[in-house]
């Protein structure tokens, strides 16, 4: 009877602490996966998903990582996202956490990696992987030291002996930039330094080595209910993520400057023109679908086109015109890429407008370059010899030169027919004639003289 009695108590409790178990809440977990290169598309990435894991109230990411690095430029936005994240931002180094890999972790509030996981390295290196000058690598030992230093020190009380460390040493993340770097008993100068999961470990720069990030959960952090939502970016995120790439980027400023330069030096309306409108609307179209790309910026990138090309065409000279026009040109491309609220750039960082500014000039320098270089092409051998027209115009295939009785009239005198600015027309003999004024602008009715024909055409100068 009295077995009967502990067996139906035991039962009792046991199924009350499973029924308590269960009404525990269930805690929301939300993860990102950042396993390719550190990129435009990884910073979108992990700006959507630390905006999703806010808005289902999650209480904690997770970053999934196996990255061998990237640029600075999206690693450094990424990591000041987390360090300025509300939400607790854990890491899960699965294998590899290096250069830009590294500087990211290191901002994380927890890291945990798996066994044989590294993090580290994060020498800055051109796309060749050849070292940078050391003004990189200054700005990089900045970073990394500040991003450890960013999570403060702890207080350790050990037998009435009061210590005060770092909870990730600083020296240590600058380590992992330059190998003159030295930190007693960790890394001797003339090594850069990286850390397996153990030595992590070993040195506070790991939390915990585990398999998975469940086992993280579970087994580290002592969570038994809880859930995991992944954030899973779509297809149209993949490709803006790819179009704001800092590179192509150039290239489509490039593309916008060539292109109409190239539709400028010939007649009608043809594929430079295309090219021209193709690269503008890749370039503005994710930048204006991620809201960073206002209907203002875009119009004041248009009205400048407009400006230049009033300039060219209908206005005499360079004057404000032109200089207004490539302005506005500049600032549109250059607005676009902030995230200001309209001439509102309290929130936008210094780097951020540097980094824009710096690109936008980029690309134009390389536009100018590109068609320095297609202009010596056009017309030479190879894919480029089609892009000139070579055919021979001969007089055996029916084809009849201008009239040279018009050279006749160099030295003599004509009246202006219209407004010459500087291109026009001139009467003379009652006979009217395309001219180029030699002085700009030139009223109507002005008295000129021919000066020269040369390629059909007259210049002229006031008399």
């Amino acid at each position: 009877m009295k077995k009967t009695i502990v067996y139906i108590c035991l039962t009792f409790v046991f199924v009350t602490i499973f029924q308590n178990l269960q009404a525990l809440p269930t805690r929301k977990i939300f993860q990102i996966d950042l396993k390719k290169e550190i990129s435009s598309t990884a910073w979108l990435h992990v700006q959507h998903g630390f905006r999703e894991a806010r808005d289902n109230g999650s209480e904690l990411i997770f970053i999934n990582m196996n990255t061998y690095g990237g640029e600075l430029e999206y690693a450094d936005s990424i990591r000041t996202t987390i360090l300025n994240s509300k939400l607790p931002v854990y890491v899960f180094i699965d294998n590899n956490a290096a250069s830009a890999g590294a500087l990211i972790a290191i901002a994380c509030d927890k890291i945990f990696m798996r066994q044989g996981a590294n993090i580290g390295a994060a020498t800055v290196v051109n796309q060749r992987g050849e070292k940078l000058p050391d003004k990189y690598q200054s700005y990089m030992r900045a970073i990394m030291r500040s991003t450890a230093e960013s999570h403060g020190k702890d207080t350790i009380i050990n037998k009435g002996d009061t210590t005060i460390r770092w909870r990730r040493e600083p020296l240590i993340a600058e380590a992992m930039v330059d190998e003159r770097t030295v930190v007693p008993g960790v890394v001797d100068s003339g090594k850069i330094l990286t850390f397996t999961a153990l030595e992590a470990v070993k040195n506070n720069y790991c939390e915990g080595i585990a398999e998975s990030i469940p086992e993280v959960i579970k087994q580290k952090m002592l969570i038994s209910n809880y859930q995991i939502l992944k954030y899973k970016p779509s297809t149209w995120d993949n490709i803006k993520g790819y179009l704001m790439s800092s590179v192509l980027q150039g290239i489509l400023i490039m593309l916008i400057l060539g292109g109409i330069y190239f539709e400028l030096q010939t007649p009608g309306i043809g594929f430079p023109l295309g090219l021209a409108i193709t690269a503008a609307i890749l370039y503005f179209a994710p930048l204006y679908m991620d809201g960073l790309a206002a209907n203002w910026e875009i119009l004041i990138f248009i009205i400048g086109l407009v400006l230049v090309a009033l300039e060219l065409f209908v206005i005499p000279g360079f004057g404000i015109a032109g200089i207004s026009g490539i302005t506005l040109v500049i600032s549109g491309l250059v607005l676009s890429m902030l995230n200001n609220v309209e001439f509102d750039f309290g929130l936008v960082p210094t780097k951020s407008i540097s980094n824009a500014l710096l690109r936008v000039i980029g690309g134009m320098v390389a536009g100018i370059l590109f068609i320095i270089y297609m202009s010596n092409k056009i017309g030479s051998l190879g894919i480029f010899k089609r892009l000139a027209l070579e055919k021979t115009l001969s007089k055996d295939d029916g084809f009849t030169g201008v009239s040279q009785d018009i050279a006749a009239m160099v030295h003599q005198k004509a009246t202006a027919y219209t407004v010459l600015r500087p291109s026009g027309k001139v009467i003379f003999e009652g006979k009217v004639y395309d001219a180029v004024s030699l002085d700009g602008f030139t009223e109507k009715g002005t008295p000129v003289q021919v000066m020269r024909y040369e390629n059909s055409q007259l210049y002229v100068e006031k008399a």
